[in-house]
């Protein structure tokens, strides 16, 4: 066979492993036969057959053609944008989009020889490919996973919205007389429609609010409302009985405030719950909706927003076998997707975890969790006690309410357990006085917190329209900036285009990672208030919630005007 001929039959990367006698020109020649008999690529028959070793092909590779290396291993294949390209191309091309920085795409593949596929996808998405290159035994695996993940019928549910697959709680709804035009199609039509658009916009709530004209229904996306629909006042009550028969609701009893759930199966591997609630007012039902997205704890810690420093601390404060981890901030700052986020990263078969929530939001599987129930007794100190005679390693409660709570969670931390929960606190100091205040001894707290962690959501800055812009030295050094830094110092504004709400596009977290030094436990045993505990914190380092948001200002993560609106005092 002339080299010639190799060059005919033969991919670039074939070519490479011939020159460098990791393959024979025969042995490629009767492999090529065997591949094409089996309609697979030659590269995935190497690898498949173990003919050649995967990663050394991926290295070899890299260093021929120029193209970095990935390991797939770093990140989640469920959140990959499969969209951007469609299933039957990736499947066709062997490839997968990691991700979009402005208008290039990150392409992961494990032939970068392939130049037709790679001028085919900046055909079919409009962006400019930028391949890297990875294994292709790991690559194969991370196309499964990412199209099993990815939810490949929502965009065709609107064609038949009266057929979509909704249920409602676990009890049955009361009977009652109410009129059945709840069951009209038109309404049946609308509300689901509502609960499609709100999944396909990324929504956290749902609000419907009754006035006396008009009837308003209003997004919560990205933490924060805008109207999004005003049907005629006249329909409300129609609309607000479908989500309750929806929910299993009682649609007779309308004087008081009720609680329901919904789920909406959109793919045989993905659903999504809605927990609802009901309030009576001046001129109707107010109706809100929590869309909880399972997925939206598995996003991976780098997902997060932590700075590096305090990624390290919080990874180390979970992995020590006992001690407690809090986590504080207002409702809706994120706290429970940080700590499952967490807890994803401790559920391992050798674990036994069990978490007591109200109500629980995120269901893992490998995770024992417990609904809260009042009115049956079920409580957080009640849970408590029976999870420490349930053998545990891992113990979640959903929030420190009362003294009892925090007696009971503070001795399993010290007994060997590693307890993690969250309290209504503006920020890492005073969590510690909000425990002595509800009577937590001095010297339990410093013997028993290994972390606490304040956190806000800021709106994430738009890739495509984000803009530099220019504010004047004073108001930067009032802001919080240095003087040595605004020379060289890049701010971004939001703008607004096509592709974000208002110049925003997704949130990320703010966090202040505290853990108890020497001198703090000192500090707390003698007494110490919140100024002096936060003035000891940046003493030795710890970065508030201002000084970190200023870090994602710098990082051009975010806008000054974001972190004002979170972080104002």
């Amino acid at each position: 066979m002339t080299s010639a001929s190799t060059d005919l039959q033969f991919s670039g990367l074939i070519q490479c492993l011939i020159k460098k006698c990791l393959l024979t020109e025969s042995d490629a020649q009767s492999y090529s036969h065997e591949a094409q008999k089996n309609k697979v690529p030659l590269i995935r028959y190497l690898v498949t057959h173990k003919l050649v070793e995967s990663k050394a092909l991926a290295y070899q590779a890299s260093v021929e053609f120029g193209v970095p290396f990935f390991d797939l291993n770093a990140i989640d294949c469920r959140k990959l944008p499969i969209n951007l390209l469609g299933e039957k191309f990736i499947r066709q091309c062997h490839m997968l989009p990691l991700f979009t920085r402005g208008r290039t795409l990150f392409i992961a593949l494990s032939d970068p020889s392939n130049f037709n596929a790679l001028d085919d996808i900046k055909f079919h998405s409009r962006l400019n490919p930028e391949a890297i290159l990875v294994e292709d035994d790991k690559l194969s695996k991370a196309i499964e996973v990412a199209l099993e993940a990815a939810d490949t019928s929502i965009s065709d549910m609107d064609e038949d919205l009266e057929n979509l697959d909704i249920t409602g709680g676990e009890q049955e709804a009361p009977k009652s007389d109410v009129n059945s035009d709840i069951d009209d199609a038109p309404i049946v039509r609308y509300v689901n429609k509502i609960l499609l658009d709100s999944i396909k916009q990324g929504v956290s709530d749902i609000h419907m609010e009754p006035y006396e004209k008009i009837f308003r229904i209003r997004y919560r996306s990205d933490g924060i409302l805008r109207q999004v629909a005003t049907p005629p006042a006249s329909i409300a009550g129609r609309l607000v009985s479908r989500i309750k028969v929806m929910s299993k609701m009682d649609i007779a009893e309308r004087r008081v405030p009720q609680d329901g759930r919904i789920k909406m199966t959109l793919s045989k591997n993905r659903a999504i719950d809605f927990r609802v609630n009901t309030c009576p007012t001046l001129f109707g039902e107010k109706v809100v909706m929590r869309i909880l997205d399972p997925t939206s704890a598995q996003l991976g810690i780098e997902k997060l927003g932590f700075e590096p420093e305090q990624q390290r601390i919080f990874l180390e404060a979970i992995n020590k076998p006992y001690g407690l981890v809090l986590v504080t901030g207002p409702t809706g700052s994120g706290k429970t997707v940080t700590l499952y986020t967490g807890l994803n990263i401790l559920n391992t078969i050798e674990r036994n975890i069990s978490t007591a929530e109200d109500p629980v939001e995120i269901t893992v599987e490998g995770i024992n969790q417990v609904n809260m129930n009042p009115k049956a007794g079920l409580t957080f100190a009640s849970a408590l006690r029976a999870f420490l005679r349930q053998d545990p390693d891992i113990i979640m409660v959903g929030e420190i309410r009362d003294l009892e709570t925090a007696e009971i969670a503070v001795k399993a931390a010290q007994t060997g357990h590693l307890v993690l929960s969250t309290l209504h606190t503006n920020d890492a100091p005073q969590t510690l006085n909000r425990l002595l205040q509800m009577g937590i001894p001095a010297f339990n707290i410093v013997s028993a917190i290994n972390l606490i962690m304040a956190q806000r959501l800021g709106r994430r800055l738009c890739e495509y329209c984000k803009l530099p812009a220019n504010f004047p030295d004073k108001l930067l050094l009032e802001a919080g900036f240095i003087q040595q830094e605004l020379r060289d110092l890049k701010i971004f504004s939001a703008i607004g285009c096509e592709h974000c709400t208002n110049g925003y596009k997704g949130r990320v977290g703010v966090y202040q990672v505290l853990t108890l030094t020497e001198r703090m436990r000192t500090l707390i045993l003698n007494g110490g208030n919140t100024d002096q505990l936060a003035e000891c914190a940046l003493a030795e380092g710890f970065n508030d919630l201002r000084r970190s948001g200023l870090n994602k200002v710098r990082m051009g993560v975010t806008s000054l005007e974001e972190i004002d609106r979170i972080t104002k005092e």
